[in-house]
């Protein structure tokens, strides 16, 4: 277990497109989070929204510092994850805010 002192949570928020579940699936676990990783950013939460307003996935990541933050989103292979991950979703959002335990917006 990789253990960091967090600092800044990056949010992703989106709908799931639901002819793409099983591709999206499969590129969150085996590509997204251990990129992300290797970018220096921690997979912490994941939220599904049942019903509501709201989007019905949010994918909390987290970094120890800014730094790491502003290198991995400046990143080619960030560029690419992104892109990726439109393809599967819907309403995607993201957004950086310092770190709190517990569900943020």
């Amino acid at each position: 277990m990789i253990r960091i002192i967090p600092r800044y949570k990056l949010l992703l928020r989106y709908n799931i497109n639901p002819e793409t579940h099983d591709a999206y699936y499969t590129f969150v676990t085996q590509e997204l989070v251990p990129s992300m990783q290797a970018l220096g950013l921690y997979m912490f939460r994941v939220y599904h929204t049942a019903y509501g307003e709201y989007p019905m996935r949010q994918l909390e990541f987290l970094a120890e510092d800014l730094d790491a933050v502003r290198s991995a989103l400046k990143s080619s292979t960030w560029q690419r994850l992104e892109e990726k991950l439109k393809g599967f979703v819907s309403d995607y959002s993201r957004k950086l805010v310092t770190f709190r335990d517990g569900f943020q917006i």
